[in-house]
């Protein structure tokens, strides 16, 4: 390059051109070859210049690319898509100006785009992609608003129109802004395009016959399986049937090859309902759920459905709720049930709402076969049957268990599974606003407290639980929904939700140590490993997040977490920083037993323990019976139907303090509660309320120090919702502190706090405790705890739940007692024998 040469110029005949050439240094991005997937995107790239640029042909590897212009390279978008019946979907194009071309189609799978702005393929759109999509979207909702006017109004956003919209935009943009350098999404104002892009009217008609309008007046509902017949004359006739998830969909559209698709149709429900008893209007209008059934059904509020006039304007004669039959499955019913019931009384008088049970059970033998609907039914066949072993047992957990040839079994004897909900007078309406009015709590105690006592009853006179379904069941009173079904959910929320007296634990964190007992791991395990075989050993039915996070909590050893961890946290499993949210996934976490909880524990008890049975498989005790009581070490939390608990911890040493105490004939002492390693104070107030201080000092005029939070008050949240206001202020409160650093550890807390002196005097004088937040109040009014039977029950103080403890632990001493003297007198006689 350093010496030059005349140039040579020679004439040439043909047309003037531009060459660039390119070599790719492989060797810096460490390759050897180009490979697949780089040579599919200079594929992609040439189609993309051939598309979106007039005039030009593009060749590749020699061969002329077959795209000429941009209507053309759309084609090779949708021309393998079609609609459910073969057909290609049916695409709008319009070459707007030089400047524009825009193409829609429906979409099957949510808003899509492809885009360019000068040649560049905007990946990600931006607003020249928003600038034609406002514009069509406006237009339609106004043809839709004409068409759903007269039945019912329903109101139709920009985005339930955009989410049916494939669009497609080429435009030549001046001076054209993007996001980044990567030009994925143009950001230039609409304003300066340079150009305007006004569709014709042309293109507005026939983009409403490309199928969005007809998604959207078709419910706009996603996973709808329609009746055929629904929002005809024959509405009456229809059925909407109401799934408990897409596996129950599955199922029953499975057994609409039976019945047909005229008169039935099907919804999903994504889990549970909202309780529009107590939700506020703006959470009921725009519940997703709510909305989709005034759509599907045709409900409107306006009408009471009263009259037959009224009943003709809904798109479905009856609602059929097909959950699964166990204690969740029971709770979507009564909240369908209690959507009907409170908005439209008249219809649940019209007996409008129906079930269809599917089994929970069935024992098989030959040719014989066996359903049951109930768990306590199959276990009276299971106390009358000699030759119940006989016979192949299967567990259906769920909806999804049961096969497409059961489905259609099901659905063929119709009448079976079928289940009529008859009004038969007010007590319905009472038992149903018993059961969902926020103002009935109390009512729902006392319903409940009778439930359990009237089970405790049964148990002791060796009868089975009430059950509300068997073979002769066809029709049931809202009535006795309530109160032989529906209690069934409640009362396991409370269960789920609150502790045992006994042994501390709710079943989920019973199965955890029943698993670690019984797998006896030497090694740690990851606790996503655990999880799962916490579902196998222990016949576990819920999601293995929530078991994860049981796993987690009962490990953790931070301020205001366990005073005693039964499992150890080998990992990263939180800190007081976010009170254990902030614990790593629990694929990369490991755990195991911790060995003090093996002597809290004692395995010799096991032989005196009463142990459950679930799908013929040994689970865990009903509860296990420590040597003290860890209910009070470790403390309970937790919201149930119409109960909640909240115990404190307290000191271990004091507690077997008190244990001692009463070995000895000694009245218990009243505690105070106590966390591991909390540095501040907690003092009483009275018989059943503690304050708990933080810890602060004053370091100097300016400057004060906390060095601990109130228990579950975590760092982040204290900084989030106290200092950062106190320091920011608002147009009510001006800035309070001027700069606060902090110097944190994963266990120890430190602020720094920076203010104006005046302001630290008048914080002395009103107090730092109070100013800062640093106080919090721990009460003992809410300790309830199921007792050994299974009853739930209010305690007043530590010293009773002592005393509680103290017995029914020195009765499992005595049964412990009698049952290795029996074993000693068997080896005895064995011996003699020899």
């Amino acid at each position: 390059m350093s010496k030059d040469g005349e140039p040579k110029i020679t004439t040439s005949s043909k047309e003037d051109f531009t060459r660039v050439t390119f070599r790719p240094d492989l060797a810096k991005f460490k390759m050897t070859e180009l490979d697949d997937d780089i040579v599919a995107l200079m594929c992609r790239r040439a189609y993309d210049i051939a598309g979106s640029t007039r005039g030009v042909k593009v060749f590749l590897n020699n061969k002329q690319i077959p795209v000429q212009g941009f209507k053309q390279y759309i084609e090779q978008y949708v021309k393998h898509n079609v609609d459910s019946n073969g057909e290609a979907y049916k695409v709008v194009y319009e070459s707007v100006s030089p400047r524009w071309e825009v193409a829609l189609t429906i979409s099957d799978k949510g808003f899509q785009q492809v885009s360019f702005t000068n040649s560049i393929a905007t990946t990600k759109g931006g607003r020249h992609v928003d600038y034609v999509v406002d514009q069509i979207a406006s237009k339609l909702i106004d043809v839709i608003k004409k068409k759903i006017g007269k039945s019912g109004g329903i109101n139709v956003k920009p985005f339930q129109i955009k989410n049916h919209m494939w669009i497609f935009v080429n435009a030549l943009i001046e001076n054209p802004t993007f996001d980044s350098q990567t030009k994925e999404t143009m950001t230039l104002q609409s304003k300066s395009f340079g150009s305007t892009c006004e569709l014709s009217e042309k293109f507005i008609q026939a983009a409403m016959k490309c199928g969005i309008v007809e998604a959207i007046m078709a419910w706009g509902v996603p996973k709808l399986e329609d009746a055929n017949d629904a929002g005809t004359k024959n509405s009456a006739q229809c059925t909407l049937i109401l799934t408990e998830g897409d596996s129950a969909k599955s199922l029953a559209v499975s057994g609409l090859g039976v019945v047909g698709r005229d008169k039935y149709g099907v919804f999903p429900l994504r889990g549970k309902m909202l309780n529009v008893r107590e939700g506020n209007h703006k959470q009921i209008m725009e519940n997703a759920e709510v909305n989709a059934l005034l759509k599907i059904i045709g409900l409107q509020y306006r009408l009471k459905y009263d009259k037959d006039e009224d009943m003709k304007t809904l798109r479905y004669g009856k609602v059929m709720v097909m959950a699964d039959q166990d204690q969740d499955g029971s709770h979507i019913k009564g909240l369908v049930i209690n959507f009907i019931h409170y908005n439209w009384p008249a219809l649940v008088r019209r007996n409008f709402v129906e079930e269809f049970i599917t089994p929970i059970v069935k024992a098989t033998k030959g040719k014989e076969e066996i359903s049951f609907f109930s768990l306590p039914e199959y276990r009276e066949w299971l106390n009358n049957t000699e030759n119940w072993k006989t016979y192949r047992i299967k567990y259906y957990k769920g909806l999804g268990t049961s096969t497409s040839k059961e489905a259609k079994e099901y659905f063929m004897d119709m009448r079976r599974h079928r289940i009529q909900f008859k009004y038969s007078g007010e007590e319905d309406d009472q038992a149903l606003d018993m059961a969902f009015s926020k103002k009935k709590v109390e009512e729902r105690k006392i319903w409940l407290t009778n439930w359990m006592a009237e089970r405790r009853n049964r148990r002791e006179d060796g009868l089975t639980e009430e059950y509300l379904y068997d073979k002769n069941t066809y029709v049931v009173s809202f009535k006795d929904f309530v109160n032989k079904e529906l209690v069934l959910f409640s009362n396991c929320d409370n269960e789920r939700s609150i502790p045992s007296l006994v042994d501390g634990l709710k079943p989920g964190q019973r199965k955890v140590l029943f698993t670690c007992f019984k797998r006896a791991d030497k090694k740690e395990v990851k606790v996503a490993q655990l999880a799962g075989a916490v579902g196998e050993m222990s016949a576990y039915h819920h999601g293995e997040a929530s078991l994860m996070s049981t796993i987690v909590n009962l490990a953790q050893d931070f301020v205001g977490s366990n005073n005693i961890n039964l499992l150890l946290p080998i990992g990263q499993f939180g800190t007081r920083l976010q009170g254990g949210k902030d614990s790593a996934s629990p694929r990369y976490i490991f755990t195991q037993l911790n060995p003090v909880t093996k002597a809290l524990f004692p395995s010799i008890d096991e032989n005196v323990l009463r142990f459950l049975f679930e799908e013929n498989q040994k689970i865990e005790p009903e509860w296990y019976c420590p040597v003290i009581p860890t209910v009070l070490v470790n403390g309970a939390e937790g919201i149930g139907t119409a109960w909640s608990t909240k115990v404190p911890c307290y000191n271990p040493r004091e507690i077997v303090d008190n244990m001692r105490a009463l070995i000895d004939g000694k009245e218990p002492k009243p505690l105070i509660p106590w966390y591991k390693h909390f540095r501040g104070t907690i003092e009483q107030l009275d018989d059943q309320r503690f304050v708990c201080n933080g810890e602060v000092a004053v370091i100097n005029n300016e400057t004060i120090e906390i060095t601990e939070l109130p228990i579950r008050t975590w760092t982040q949240t204290y900084k989030e919702t106290v200092l950062v206001p106190m320091m920011d202020g608002n147009d009510k409160q001006p800035a309070f502190i001027t700069d606060f650093k902090e110097y944190h550890t994963d266990t120890t807390v430190k602020f720094v706090i920076k203010m104006n002196g005046d302001k630290l005097r008048a914080s002395k004088e009103e107090g730092l405790h109070k100013v800062f937040k640093l106080q919090t109040v721990i009460n003992t009014t809410s300790m309830v705890l199921f007792d050994p039977f299974g009853y739930l029950r209010r305690f007043e103080n530590v010293t009773d739940i002592c005393k509680e403890f103290f017995e029914i632990r020195k009765k499992k001493y005595i049964e412990r007692k009698s049952f290795q003297e029996g074993l000693l007198r068997a080896q005895s006689e064995r011996l003699s024998n020899q």
